[in-house]
């Protein structure tokens, strides 16, 4: 019976842990919040370079979605993430993954640079 309890509570850390590692969904009006709130944010933006030429949020790093695993070094796990893309897509497989891979805080931006534009905040070219 210990040994089953044991095998319980070992169990339930672990499923625990799993859960917690979690990326949080914002909006792009949360976002701006957040970045209003909290200047130590770190910014990243994973479309294209191609993209990027479009417009990108101001004091955001450009690593695109297929580069990441080679370059998650260059990520702090000491501040926030927030993460995006054009729609919120592929920022959602990447916060993600950085969740999963230790980062304490990190945001989606569900409707990703599209969603920032429409609400009028301010877009870098």
């Amino acid at each position: 019976m210990k040994q089953f309890l044991a095998s319980l509570l070992l169990l339930c850390a672990a499923a625990g842990q799993l859960f917690a590692a979690t990326a949080r969904d914002i909006s792009s009006q949360e976002a701006n919040s957040l970045l209003a709130k909290n200047g130590k944010v770190f910014i990243l933006d994973v479309r294209t370079p191609g993209e990027r030429l479009q417009g990108y949020i101001a004091g955001s790093t450009l690593i695109p979605i297929d580069a990441m695993e080679r370059r998650i070094g260059e990520l702090p796990k000491n501040r926030p993430v927030l993460v995006y893309c054009a729609v919120g897509s592929r920022s959602r497989v990447v916060a993600q993954a950085l969740a999963r891979q230790g980062f304490p805080e990190v945001y989606n931006m569900k409707d990703g640079i599209y969603g920032w534009y429409r609400n009028g905040f301010p877009i870098k070219r």
